[in-house]
């Protein structure tokens, strides 16, 4: 296997469906000594739960689920 100039290295397919890691997955390296793991990320460290985490109670209005369909509708 071969590291591109820019880092990347390409998961074989059955290592991806093995472990569960699929487009725009987060993973995480992990250092012993001189061996690198790539594990899948878990839990509070994925990207999507981090930025939802960030974000939660800072609007500055309340708004229902309908409010805000309507409005991205455009919907008077």
């Amino acid at each position: 296997m071969r590291v591109t100039s820019k880092g990347q290295v390409t998961i074989p397919v059955e290592i991806r469906e093995r472990m569960g890691i699929f487009a725009n997955s987060e993973v995480d390296f992990v250092v012993q000594g001189n061996l690198v793991i790539l594990q899948k990320a878990s839990g509070s460290t994925q990207r999507g739960k981090r930025i939802v985490e960030r974000m939660r109670g800072r609007a500055t209005i309340r708004m229902s689920t309908d409010d805000i369909m309507a409005l991205t509708r455009g919907e008077d």
